[in-house]
């Protein structure tokens, strides 16, 4: 017997019309269906899709705990990676989902790791949420020969300095309960009026919001910082 294949089908960033065409075709067609959920949460990975999921497809939920330690999630991996690979292995394929692209900040590629060797395995691309918040804010990110960096928000001041004064634009991704200090350290770099706030880009309930505007205690997970050094690319 022909094992079955594995996919990786990036989602984007919410707005289920975002969705590529391929990933739609996959999507419909696979008989497994697996996607990432909160330990005791509804996944938003499926949520993007609902509409289109039929009751003929089997749904395996991969429930992930958010904690800083690795362990934990890989662990989590490892049980996912056997449940599927006895689905892969009586020829049936798979299809993961994973909100923006697979490999850009993306869950499945833990799982590619652990099965992209054994399994034909083929990943398809999505809208990323540093192409969607840029989209949503009117915020083009870069231009001619600028440079672009992404800085998860957990990094050390330092770090995050020496990397806001060598790039031309920077995103800061995942500020939540680190926004007060990135708040104060771009102000204190002087680039406070160069960034945008952007949370759940493509969502109902996106906002979009001058960083002085923001409350320090409400920036959730969905959220990103936009800097540009010129304040808008295209100057």
């Amino acid at each position: 017997m022909m094992a079955g294949n594995l996919y990786g089908l990036g989602l984007g960033p919410g707005d289920p019309e975002l969705l590529t065409l391929k990933a739609h075709r996959i999507l419909t067609s696979c008989p497994v269906v697996a996607y990432p959920a909160l330990e005791d949460g509804a996944s938003f990975a499926r949520s993007i899709v609902a509409d289109y999921l039929s009751d003929s497809q089997r749904e395996i939920v991969i429930r992930i705990p958010m904690t800083v330690e690795r362990a934990p999630a890989q662990q989590a991996y490892d049980r996912a990676s056997v449940e599927l690979a006895r689905e892969l292995d009586q020829g049936r394929d798979v299809a993961v989902l994973c909100e923006g692209d697979p490999f850009f900040y993306g869950s499945f590629m833990y799982l590619f790791g652990r099965l992209a060797e054994r399994y034909p395995t083929s990943v398809v691309p999505g809208v990323t949420s540093l192409t969607a918040c840029s989209a949503v804010a009117g915020a083009p990110l870069a231009a001619r020969n600028d440079t672009l960096a992404v800085l998860p928000a957990p990094l050390p001041d330092e770090q995050l300095k020496a990397r806001l004064r060598n790039f031309d634009a920077v995103a800061i991704i995942k500020p939540g309960r680190h926004f007060a200090r990135i708040q104060a350290l771009l102000d204190h770099m002087g680039l406070l009026d160069q960034a945008r706030y952007v949370e759940r880009a493509t969502l109902e309930n996106q906002r979009i919001l001058k960083m002085r505007d923001v409350p320090d205690d409400s920036v959730p997970y969905f959220s990103m910082i936009l800097v540009h050094h010129r304040g808008d690319a295209w100057k």
